[in-house]
């Protein structure tokens, strides 16, 4: 029997084994729920154990335990290391769920359960792979080694010291993470890059409270025309961003990038016209794509300061801020880009003011070379089972984990997800197409089966 036969008529199995999962409430996020999490832990544990992994163990962290098991018993292979996480998110609101967060249904060829695309299934899908491959030959093709993490919902507060401490024990050659989307429905996807983070509060503060806007506007501060004015310095009338310095590290995206990119034939116009917008607003002379993907940004992400009720109220505040964000790219460090901007404020506000800075989250870029050989080994597998032509992306939004990973352990990190960006991950019905199940599951075995001699 060969894999795809072998996953075929394993196939109610699965899905059988995967509304087991689904049905354990493991939501990091609440207190309430911490018996739920050792006991989605122990599932996956137990998991790895049928499947034959070794050295199958649930180690404790700081919080939620990180699940462990490894095969390393392929001679002169390189070693995968396959991250996943088994927590979830609340499921409010609960009454718009159609059927319960927690009894996994199948309909329409979906499977609706919480956790079933964010990230259950898709880890779910790695250990079946493994177990296909392992059904099939009696060994596998490359060393493996799993790391399931219970935090990554609540930001992954604990991993970095875990991994920083398990250096050794999770060495590997590449690093593969399915908790991504792909590009579209039937357009699988590789992921090679994905911005990093940094974020910070402006605090301005005027008077010693609010004041009547007849007997003092126009004689003293008025914090809000002077956050604004602040804001309003960070960008110039082309999109770019004025904050001395922002762009000098930033690496260029390679021809062979570009090529890849425009090949996508992207519809910058249904996009707009699906967000109802005028129009799309970005740093002159670049795509959507790349504006996206592959260039950095500053974004204020809320203001706030003066009345906010209904009506008016002639009041002059003592107080206003803003919350910001900037997302990186390779070549940036998320330190010196706060540096940067702290400078910026200092320069551009007004002395007549009090500004006070707090700094937010902070995480840095990273990028798997465009051609590196496992990534386009990705590629091929996924054209395998979907026979269309993969895209080769990056990402907008930041993973603190696979930073995390690619500092520490210093090594390539392949995004190979199965999920689509409209199955409401994070959000009521969350669900995951089974088309995706199946495909993704010949993907990952088509993979594992040749990245023992991609990796020669």
């Amino acid at each position: 029997m060969d894999v795809k036969s072998a996953l075929q008529s394993a196939r109610e199995r699965h899905l059988q084994e995967l509304k087991d999962l689904l049905s354990i409430p493991s939501i990091s996020a609440l207190p309430a729920h911490k018996d739920d999490m050792q006991k989605a832990a122990e599932w996956m544990a137990n998991a790895l154990q049928k499947i034959g992994m070794e050295n199958v163990n649930i180690m404790p962290t700081g919080g939620h335990p990180v699940v462990y098991g490894d095969w390393l018993k392929a001679e002169d292979k390189p070693t995968v290391l396959i991250y996943g996480h088994y927590d979830v998110q609340p499921v409010d609101p609960l009454d718009l769920w159609e059927t319960p967060p927690f009894e996994a249904d199948i309909r329409d060829g979906k499977i609706y359960a919480r956790g079933a695309t964010d990230d259950k299934g898709q880890v779910f899908m790695h250990i079946k792979a493994v177990e296909a491959l392992m059904n099939t030959y009696g060994e596998l093709p490359v060393n493996v080694k799993f790391c399931i993490e219970g935090e990554e919902e609540v930001g992954s507060p604990h991993l970095d010291e875990f991994v920083d401490q398990h250096q050794e024990l999770l060495s590997a050659n590449v690093l593969v993470i399915s908790d991504n989307p792909m590009l579209e429905k039937g357009q699988p996807s590789v992921c090679y890059g994905l911005r990093g983070l940094c974020g910070l509060q402006i605090d301005v503060k005027g008077a010693k409270g609010d004041l009547h806007s007849g007997l003092y506007g126009g004689g003293v501060p008025n914090p809000l025309h002077e956050l604004a004015d602040l804001l309003s310095s960070m960008h110039d009338d082309k999109g770019r961003v004025s904050v001395e310095g922002f762009y000098d590290d930033v690496i260029p995206l390679s021809t062979d990038e570009k090529e890849a990119y425009d090949d996508l034939n992207y519809d910058e116009e249904s996009l707009r016209e699906e967000l109802d917008v005028p129009a799309l607003y970005g740093e002159e002379g670049y795509t959507f794509l790349e504006r996206t993907w592959v260039r950095p940004t500053l974004e204020i992400n809320g203001m706030h300061g003066g009345f906010q009720g209904e009506g008016t109220k002639t009041v002059l505040p003592s107080e206003a801020s803003a919350k910001i964000t900037c997302r990186l790219v390779p070549g940036q460090n998320p330190d010196k880009i706060m540096q940067l901007l702290e400078q910026h404020i200092e320069r551009h506000h007004s002395h007549a003011v009090t500004v006070n800075i707090t700094p937010f989250d902070k995480g840095k870029p990273f990028v798997t070379p465009f051609d590196h050989p496992a990534i386009q080994a990705a590629g091929d597998s996924l054209q395998h089972a979907y026979g269309v032509h993969p895209a080769y992306t990056r990402m907008g939004g930041s993973l603190p984990i696979a930073e995390t990973f690619s500092d520490i352990l210093d090594i390539p990190i392949v995004l190979m997800g199965f999920g689509l960006p409209t199955e409401n991950f994070h959000a009521p019905n969350e669900h995951f197409h089974l088309e995706n199940f199946d495909k993704g599951l010949e993907a990952i075995c088509h993979y594992y089966n040749t990245l023992g001699e991609t990796l020669k």
